[in-house]
């Protein structure tokens, strides 16, 4: 995140309820509705610049879309939580699963590292992420 957005700050984990992070036919990443499912997110602050530099990234509006969606949120501190509206980025053209390009896993497995380093459990990445990134 720091390499794309180098002003964005963590703030916290969210889980985002009712939805399945999933890989696409197309090889990247994205969430999907899913009832009684969960997407656990890193929850990072962006500048506007951050923001238009990921949105590059992201292809928006041709691969992505921007939406704003409510999550259950803890600070970074770990103290109490609370219903926040974040920005997420949705793909809703390409909802089939798939298998991950060959160059994104090394990536997808740096961001388990993160992941787990901030305190999102192993039990989710093992129910939702190892199913289609291998170590």
């Amino acid at each position: 995140m720091k390499r794309r957005c180098p002003e964005s700050k963590f703030i916290g984990i969210g889980v985002l309820k009712d939805w399945r992070w999933i890989i696409t036919v197309r090889g990247y990443a994205n969430i999907v509705p899913s009832p009684g499912d969960i997407v656990y997110a890193i929850v990072y602050e962006l500048s506007e610049s951050d923001e238009e530099s990921l949105d590059r990234y992201e292809g928006v509006p041709w691969s992505y879309v921007k939406e704003h969606l409510s999550i259950l949120f803890t600070p970074r501190d770990g103290v109490g939580t609370e219903a926040k509206e974040v920005l997420v980025y949705v793909d809703y053209k390409r909802i089939t699963k798939g298998e991950p390009k060959e160059e994104y896993i090394h990536r997808m497995n740096m961001g388990i590292d993160d992941a787990l380093g901030v305190g999102i459990p192993n039990d989710y990445i093992h129910k939702y992420l190892r199913p289609f990134i291998p170590k």
